[in-house]
């Protein structure tokens, strides 16, 4: 943030300056024309004077007057034109400086029209327009984003009424016949075990939503075992693996090392992994590589499933997106954590994105080794 500010701040007095420098130009140039035309004009008054003066003896009296208090008639023509020129552009900023406060608060505002301002200021125009569209677009992005948290929540508290209801009326069952068949018993256990186990993981949905609204992620870093890390990683996820029919095969020197907080990249690779998990086909594998290049780290997560539109695609990053959006609570979570992933990479300087093509899906995580 501290290099886009300094990046910002930095392009914004090149443009003031070439307004200055401008105006400055303007002024000599200004000057330089009056003093010429002055002189001009009093060469060419005083050659036809003396021209004609010989012939009347008033005009003789006057050549002789303007000869005697030209100095006079100089400084009073510097003092008033140049007073008056500098009068004009010494008000020339404060109109540039209104103009832009106007524009200003034309950026915040919901309208389409576009900033308009002098031709010296054309280079600002152009710069508050764009600053314009980003706020504007923004602006849209929070309230898509508020709106997907509006919707989920409404689902979320919609589900959780059904496994509730699930859990209640077996555990009633058990409670009302004691004498039950043990194999009947054993069966609405289960069930009420898993609507139970259902409802936890939306409650759990509603924590992370609340986790990520309250926290400011702060980072730790150290050297981190970037090798022992992704094998641990899949060691974690063997049951879940398990249960969809994926495998892993990781691809990467066991040297390879990163400077980051390992708990905060730990989340961002559980993330990735996960979601590859949940949108690959079944008995498919899963691919992760790690290799360096030149400064930087790339790791890329890659699975089969069902090719992500490029509408959706430049979307798989924002706060609350799930593909499934029709039934958002039968896979997946809130919709937060490829959101997360992206804000911990962001912050250690990296970058992730996303590819899908030809039913195959890939996730890139870029950071720096030191």
């Amino acid at each position: 943030m501290d290099i886009k500010l300094k990046n910002k701040r930095e392009k914004e007095e090149v443009q003031f300056n070439k307004v200055y420098r401008k105006l400055l130009l303007q002024v000599l140039s200004v000057v330089i024309i009056y003093t010429a035309l002055g002189v001009a004009a009093y060469l060419l008054t005083t050659n036809l004077l003396r021209h004609f003066s010989g012939q009347n003896e008033l005009l003789s009296q006057i050549t002789e007057w303007i000869e005697l208090h030209r100095g006079i008639g100089a400084l009073v023509y510097i003092i008033i034109g140049y007073g008056a020129i500098l009068l004009y552009y010494w008000n020339k900023p404060f109109q540039y400086l209104h103009e832009v406060l106007s524009a200003t608060e034309n950026i915040f505002q919901h309208k389409n029209d576009l900033v308009e301002l002098s031709a010296p200021l054309k280079d600002a125009e152009a710069y508050l327009n764009q600053l314009k569209v980003s706020v504007q677009s923004n602006e849209h992005m929070v309230k898509e984003a508020e709106q997907r948290k509006s919707d989920f929540i409404a689902y979320l508290a919609h589900d959780l009424k059904t496994p509730l209801t699930s859990v209640i009326g077996y555990l009633s069952l058990l409670d009302e016949a004691p004498d039950m068949p043990m194999e009947q018993k054993s069966k609405y256990v289960h069930i009420a075990l898993d609507k139970a186990q259902r409802l936890e993981k939306l409650i759990n949905e509603f924590f992370e939503i609340t986790r990520y609204n309250l926290q400011q992620i702060t980072l730790e870093k150290e050297n981190i075992d970037l090798y022992y890390m992704l094998v641990q990683m899949t060691d974690e996820f063997y049951p879940v693996l398990s249960a969809h029919e994926n495998t892993i095969k990781l691809i990467a020197n066991e040297d390879l090392t990163i400077y980051g907080d390992s708990i905060k990249l730990a989340r961002v690779f559980n993330n990735i992994l996960k979601n590859a998990i949940t949108y690959s086909d079944l008995g498919t594998e899963i691919i992760i590589s790690a290799k360096a290049i030149d400064t930087t780290v790339q790791i890329t997560f890659c699975n089969r499933g069902k090719t992500i539109p490029a509408s959706k695609l430049d979307s798989i990053f924002d706060k609350f997106f799930r593909l499934d959006e029709t039934c958002p609570t039968n896979t997946g979570g809130a919709g937060l954590g490829l959101a997360i992933a992206k804000e911990i990479v962001s912050l250690h300087g990296g970058s992730i994105t996303a590819e899908s093509k030809n039913e195959v899906i890939s996730f890139s995580v870029v950071l720096p080794i030191s």
